[in-house]
């Protein structure tokens, strides 16, 4: 047969159980032909290319990012980050800002929560530092902001407003009067892309060019794309220009899509949406299948569903969807042949989504082929934890979160839960399935998209001088428990042949093998050897997507 590309005398990782280690693989017409040792190489003719040895593994395949919310804060600048000694002082450097920079139609800044001390800002006193302009502050970990009067005004945000998910994504009142503190995407990310609309498909092209950019370099050949709360019309907008560039040849990175529901009183309406979503995004890189649900928030704003109450609140936290409702959702997913996949950083929000999976598969039995998959999981109840493999449900961790200082959650979630996080090693050898991803809503420099930072701190659970992030985010001790601690091949699974099974798309991708897509790395240096501390400043010489270099 005549190939057009064939390699030997190369170290090959092939993420195929059957056929786990290899020396030589054949690509014609885009495809794995050939994936063996150099004696069935004879069957072939064609360019030979001589490796020496050198390291291959699968296109690598991120299955939880964000695409769309990063186009949008690409052109909305967070602004000034303040790192004040209280409110009064966070006060204080914005109104000096604001005197020194006048005429500005709206100032942004970005502030941590804890850096308040505990007070709480109000939009009368943003109002008064800031009463002819707009003012925003983005809480530092994405899930909240703070506004002014006129930008509640704008957005017709009033005190008789209801909440976009009650308990969950909300308006924050005080004695039945708005107070301009909005939480959760739902709320907040149609407040901070108000002008993301009016962006130029030059300008939406140019932010999605540098995410190419960064995936070939990297070799992401394949990405989910977790959507965006709040603010579908812009996420339909990044999607057509996806659309477009995939049918220019432009869009080598396989995007598997979805769109966001808020709430289980959308469940209905927004079935359609998804079905009108796979219908419309249906080009070679680009597909929709999944509805995507933010089931909880986070822990340090305590919006993530705990079985267990906050220490400091005393609260548990929320659900977009009841059990039932999950249940009832799954089923109507199902018949439409779609996808769920969940954000669920607290317990009770992934335990919720298990019961409600489990009334479903009682009740439909093998005839319930519907894929569910819960992303984040950063806390786990001890009696969930097998539930994974029980009941087929796919498990997605961001393994780079896996390092800090316990100390820190323990103010909220107590001394001992806050040593038991991220228990992804748990549930791997409970049998289901985990796969690895990079969550980011942000594109900035793109060095926590690095793969490889995952696969390191996965391995290590702890960041240190050698390992690719600021230096604000080092954090030498191992974060507890050491037994989470994953090994190199499972990283190397999670992030190829696992993601690619949670996509649904392991006929094509996920493992070097005979029928699939030509997506291979090639790099210097031989990744199953390498120091694990440090890993994250791999990056492969040579990319191949579809047998295609792309660098």
């Amino acid at each position: 047969m005549k190939a057009d590309k064939i390699v030997k005398n190369a170290n090959i990782y092939t993420s195929d159980a059957k056929n786990p280690q290899a020396t030589a693989l054949v690509v014609k017409d885009g495809k794995f032909v050939y994936v063996g040792d150099e004696a069935g190489l004879k069957d072939f003719e064609g360019p030979v290319t001589d490796l020496g040895g050198k390291f291959i593994m699968p296109g690598i395949i991120d299955s939880h990012v964000h695409v769309t919310i990063p186009v949008g804060f690409e052109y909305a600048h967070m602004g000034e980050r303040l790192e004040p000694n209280g409110k009064q002082e966070a006060l204080d450097i914005m109104a000096k800002y604001i005197k020194e920079n006048p005429g500005q139609k709206r100032y942004r800044f970005v502030l941590e929560k804890v850096f308040l001390k505990g007070e709480y800002i109000v939009k009368e006193e943003l109002d008064a530092i800031c009463p002819d302009a707009e003012l925003q502050i983005q809480e530092g970990e994405g899930h909240s902001i703070w506004v002014n009067s006129k930008i509640l005004q704008r957005h017709g945000i009033t005190d008789d407003t209801p909440d976009p998910i009650p308990g969950l994504a909300i308006y924050v009142r005080k004695d039945g009067h708005v107070t301009g503190n909005c939480i959760e995407g739902a709320a907040e990310i149609p407040i901070i892309l108000d002008s993301s609309m009016e962006l130029t498909d030059e300008q939406v092209d140019a932010a999605l060019q540098r995410w190419i950019d960064f995936s070939v370099k990297f070799g992401v050949c394949a990405v989910f794309d977790a959507g965006l709360p709040g603010d579908a019309k812009f996420h339909e907008k990044v999607y057509k220009r996806l659309r477009e560039l995939d049918k220019q040849g432009k869009l080598p990175v396989y995007v598997d899509g979805s769109l966001v529901i808020n709430a289980e009183r959308n469940a209905k309406e927004g079935l359609e949406e998804v079905k009108r979503f796979h219908r419309e995004f249906d080009t070679e890189h680009l597909k929709v299948h999944t509805m995507k649900i933010f089931m909880d928030g986070t822990q340090r704003i305590h919006t993530a569903a705990m079985v267990t109450p906050y220490v400091d609140v005393h609260t548990t936290g929320s659900t977009a969807f009841s059990a039932e409702g999950i249940c009832e959702l799954v089923k109507n997913l199902n018949e439409a042949h779609l996808d769920l996949h969940l954000h669920t950083v607290g317990e009770r929000a992934s335990r919720t989504v298990l019961d409600g999976f489990e009334m479903a598969k009682k009740e439909m039995g093998d005839s319930l082929k519907v894929r569910v998959t819960c992303a984040h999981l950063e806390i786990q109840d001890d009696a969930d934890l097998d539930r994974f493999a029980k009941l087929g449900v796919y498990a997605n961790f961001t393994p780079w979160w896996h390092a800090g200082d316990p100390s820190i959650s323990a103010s909220w979630l107590g001394e001992e839960r806050s040593r038991k996080g991220f228990r992804c090693r748990t549930i791997w050898d409970s049998g289901a399935q985990v796969a690895w991803s990079s969550d980011n809503i942000v594109f900035g420099d793109f060095m926590t998209w690095n793969p490889y930072l995952g696969m390191e701190i996965g391995m290590t659970r702890r960041s240190t001088e050698k390992t690719m992030v600021p230096a604000f985010a080092r954090a030498a001790a191992v974060l507890p428990p050491e037994n989470e601690r994953m090994t190199l091949d499972q990283m190397l699974l999670g992030y190829t042949i696992k993601g690619a099974q949670q996509l649904g798309i392991d006929d094509k991708k996920g493992s070097i093998e005979a029928g699939k897509d030509a997506d291979f790395l090639v790099f210097d240096n031989d990744l199953l050897t390498a120091e694990h501390e440090g890993f994250s400043q791999n990056i492969p010489s040579e990319v191949y997507f579809g047998g295609k270099k792309m660098n």
